[in-house]
């Protein structure tokens, strides 16, 4: 059998010796940092200008707009094909996640079953640079019959979608970043920077919340921060680590190994607290050489005016007078300085608080 060499092994000559030669490689002849660097700065300089262009005429247009998505009873459905795509995905995602209901639809799916997505309840946002995009052209009577509010955003206000649509969006920019005026860069810049623009009016207008956009994002960091309360992470019952105030240092410690809270509450017969010995107040004990821990009453060297915290509070606000403090463990009591749980830093770490 013929052998072939391998690829390492190859040397090529003649005209196509550097046929497989990378187009771009770091030589004494290649463009300097100092070119790259201004390669970059020159899109920063284009997408500004194009921003500022868009940013100009959001005007009555604009408010019409945001109006008409706050009257929708269904859901914002944005279409897109190629590059407007992405940005219509991300146009819906945002708009999801700040109070107004949104989706994407693939404009060339549409036409092959998935208008069956769209309701008669639903806003449309149709984006097409041009404004005479084939895919979201085709679906416009069908649309347009349902009674669909459309709302488009182009860079042409005399295209076709422009025309056919209710409200219109200029989002043309004065030029592309691209050398070739090929790849749409400052003008999907522009279409997205009016997205958020439509996404935050409409978050002001309803009065979203920070409570509610962490309702929507329950397991991102912002959520837990948000939604975890001291109820759901502090131990509670029989976890609680507790002695009566006639206990003595033996006991306490005792209670607070068996607990492994690092800290005991210190309690009347109806729970009502009355202070607080944890790990720190051992230490201080032990150097005590008068401290006895088998005839020390606890209420001698407890702490009678611990920090803590309400049940109701956010689990972060534990973390933050943990760190103000500086302190790792807290009570939680009650409205009548009952204990009614107990918690520590380890506890803030496995709910991700911290």
């Amino acid at each position: 059998m013929r052998k072939i060499a391998s690829l390492s092994q190859a040397t090529p000559t003649g005209p196509m010796a550097n046929a497989s030669a990378p187009l771009f490689s770091p030589s004494a002849h290649g463009p300097s940092d100092e070119a790259l660097a201004a390669s970059g700065h020159r899109v920063f300089e284009v997408e500004r200008e194009g921003l500022a262009a868009v940013a100009a005429r959001i005007d009555g247009q604009f408010s019409a707009v945001c109006r008409t998505l706050l009257a929708c009873s269904g859901r914002v459905v944005c279409l897109g094909m190629g590059k407007s795509g992405h940005i219509a995905r991300k146009i819906a995602a945002t708009l999801a996640s700040t109070g107004t209901p949104a989706f994407y639809v693939h404009p060339g799916e549409a036409g092959h079953g998935d208008l069956g997505m769209i309701t008669d309840r639903d806003a449309v946002l149709a984006l097409s640079y041009s404004g005479e995009s084939d895919e979201i052209l085709t679906v416009l009577p069908v649309l347009k019959r349902q009674g669909n509010p459309l709302i488009a955003m182009t860079g042409r206000p005399q295209s076709t979608l422009a025309r056919e649509a209710d409200l219109h969006l200029d989002v043309s920019v004065p030029a592309e970043a691209c050398p070739l005026a090929l790849a749409p860069t400052a003008s999907t810049t522009a279409a997205l920077a009016m997205g958020d623009a439509l996404a935050v009016a409409l978050l002001e207008a309803r009065g979203f919340t920070s409570e509610d956009f962490a309702r929507s994002h329950p397991a991102g960091a912002l959520g837990r921060r948000l939604l975890l309360h001291i109820a759901d992470v502090m131990h509670a019952g029989d976890e609680i680590p507790r002695v009566g105030a006639d206990a003595t240092l033996s006991d306490a410690l005792l209670e607070m190994s068996r607990k492994r809270l690092g800290m005991t509450a210190v309690t009347d017969a109806e729970g009502v607290l009355l202070g607080l010995y944890t790990d720190g107040d051992l230490r201080r004990s032990l150097a005590d050489s008068a401290t006895d821990v088998r005839t020390t009453r606890i209420d001698r060297v407890m702490t009678r005016t611990p920090v803590t915290i309400d049940a109701d509070a956010l689990a972060v606000e534990a973390a933050q007078l943990m760190e103000t403090h500086k302190i790792n463990a807290l009570l939680v009591i009650d409205g009548e300085r009952r204990v009614v749980g107990a918690l520590n830093i380890h506890d803030l770490l496995r709910a991700r608080v911290v």
